[in-house]
C-alpha cells in the first residue's frame, strides 16, 4: 500500500473530528463556543458570531498582562489561539461585538506541563561553536524568514486538520531543553521524527514529506544555517508549521497545498547530527507542541 492510501484511510483524530463538525461551514455561533484545553505547548480552536473581532490577553502569576495579541477571525468566526511552552497560569479571552462593545471575556486557566531538562558539561569552545561568518549566515536567513512570515492570510485553513508530515518515530519531543554548563538552552522549538525502528538512519533519508494540513507555502529555500532545507506553510491566522533539515524542497513558495500533498524529502541537511524531519508549529510568535494536533505516535527505541 502507497503512503498516500495509508494516510487516506488513517482514523482521524478524535479532538479534530470533533473541530470539523463544530467548524462546519454554514454553522452559526451564538456567543463564543471553544474546543480544547488551555494548556502549555497547546493550541485552542473557537468560533464567535461573526463580525466580531477579540484579543488574547496572557496573565502571570499574579494576574498581571504580560502579552496582548489581537486574534484573527474569518468570514465565519473561527479563530485559533496557542499558548507556548512557558505560559503564565492565566489568560482572558475578550470578544467585542462589531459595534464594538464587549460581549464576552473569558476567563482561560492554562495547565502546566512538566518538560523534559538534562544538564552536561562540554569544553567552553564547543559551549559556544559559532564563527563570525556563522553568525552572518544566520543573520541573512533570518531576514528571509522574517520577509515569509510577514504575509499571513486571515482563512481558516487549519479547519482542513492536521496529519503526521512523514512517517516514522519520535526521536526528540518539543519542548525539552539542556543546560550546558550551568546556562539553559533555548528549548527544543519542534519534534523531531526519526527512521521508523528498524530501519537503517541512512536509509530515512529520501522519504516523502507531506503537508500536515492544507495553507500556503510563505517559504521554500534550501541552505539555512540551522534549517538546512526549509518550507514554511502559512496554515492561516498566524498558525504556521516549519519542516526542516529536508535533502530536497520539491514545493515553489507562494504554492497553495493540501493536507498530503508532497513538499519535500528527509534529510539531514542543516545544524543536525543524524537524519530525520524537525516539524514545529507556531501561532504568532508562540512555538507549540505539534504532537498536540495529530494522532499520538510513540519514541523511537533503536
Amino acid at each position: 500500500m502507497t503512503d498516500a492510501a495509508r494516510r487516506a484511510i488513517r482514523p482521524r483524530p478524535l479532538l479534530l473530528t470533533v473541530l470539523l463538525a463544530l467548524f462546519a461551514a454554514g454553522a452559526g455561533a451564538q456567543g463564543t463556543v471553544l474546543d480544547g484545553t488551555p494548556r502549555q505547548g497547546s493550541l485552542l480552536f473557537g468560533r464567535t458570531d461573526p463580525g466580531s473581532t477579540a484579543v488574547l490577553i496572557s496573565l502571570d502569576e499574579a494576574g498581571q498582562e504580560t502579552a496582548r495579541y489581537e486574534v484573527m477571525l474569518d468570514d465565519g468566526g473561527r479563530f485559533v489561539v496557542g499558548f507556548d511552552r512557558d505560559h503564565g497560569p492565566g489568560a482572558q479571552l475578550r470578544i467585542a461585538r462589531p459595534d464594538g462593545e464587549l460581549a464576552e471575556t473569558i476567563t482561560l486557566n492554562v495547565v502546566a506541563h512538566g518538560w523534559r531538562e538534562s544538564s552536561i558539561t562540554v569544553a567552553e569552545r564547543k559551549a559556544n561553536p559559532y564563527q563570525p561568518e556563522d553568525l552572518e549566515k544566520i543573520a541573512v536567513d533570518r531576514e528571509l524568514k522574517d520577509a515569509a512570515r510577514a504575509v499571513r492570510s486571515e482563512e481558516a485553513m487549519w479547519v482542513s486538520r492536521f496529519e503526521w508530515p512523514v512517517e516514522g518515530c519520535i526521536s526528540s519531543p518539543f519542548g525539552s531543553r539542556r543546560i550546558v554548563n550551568g546556562t539553559p538552552r533555548r528549548p527544543h522549538s519542534g519534534v523531531d521524527v526519526a527512521a521508523p525502528d528498524g530501519m537503517s538512519p541512512m536509509n530515512y533519508i529520501g522519504t516523502t514529506v507531506y503537508a500536515p494540513a492544507d495553507g500556503i507555502v510563505r517559504l521554500a529555500r534550501e541552505g539555512l544555517f540551522f534549517e538546512g532545507g526549509l518550507v514554511l506553510i502559512d496554515h492561516g491566522q498566524s498558525l504556521e508549521s516549519a519542516l526542516m533539515h529536508l535533502s530536497s524542497v520539491d514545493v515553489a513558495a507562494g504554492t497553495r497545498v493540501r493536507m498530503g500533498d508532497p513538499i519535500g524529502k528527509v534529510g539531514m541537511s542543516g545544524r543536525v547530527t543524524g537524519p530525520h524531519l524537525h516539524w514545529s508549529l507556531k501561532w504568532r510568535d508562540r512555538l507549540l507542541d505539534a504532537t498536540t494536533v495529530v494522532d499520538p505516535r510513540g519514541r523511537c527505541t533503536d
